[in-house]
């Protein structure tokens, strides 16, 4: 399975944020949507960073609650892997687990695509394991 068949079933919409907005703003959004990053783009959807929920509990164990009027281009992480279509789910795991992050987001056409979570490919690889276990099932019956 790949990048492109779990967006064709998720959708390629994201919550994006722009590098000038304010860390408060970003809160509201994680919180609101119960959602743990914000795309970080620019005007014409190209990727510039990503802030997560980590990133923002280590600015406010270093700064304090005042942490939350910088603006998410001084805590975004700038340094953003992605992925495109073709990667396949084996693919992002590895991407994410050598990364040690939770989100991933795909990029087309050097264009914020969507964005793939590790829920998202827990539970497609969960979707694989349990079908080849239909089908092992379903030849040992006809064996």
């Amino acid at each position: 399975m790949t990048v492109k068949t779990i967006l064709q079933r998720k959708g390629h919409d994201v919550l994006s944020i722009r590098p000038n907005d304010k860390i408060v703003d970003a809160v509201a959004m994680l919180a609101e949507h119960r959602i743990g990053a914000l795309v970080v783009t620019n005007g014409d959807r190209k990727i510039v960073g990503i802030l997560s929920e980590r990133d923002i509990v280590r600015i406010i164990a270093r700064a304090g609650a005042g942490a939350l009027d910088y603006v998410v281009r001084d805590v975004m992480t700038p340094k953003v892997s992605i992925c495109n279509e073709n990667h396949t789910i084996n693919e992002v795991m590895e991407i994410m687990t050598k990364g040690r992050f939770r989100h991933l987001p795909v990029e087309k056409d050097g264009h914020l695509d969507g964005i793939i979570s590790i829920g998202d490919v827990v539970k497609r690889r969960i979707e694989d394991v349990e079908r080849e276990a239909d089908q092992i099932r379903a030849y040992i019956a006809t064996a």
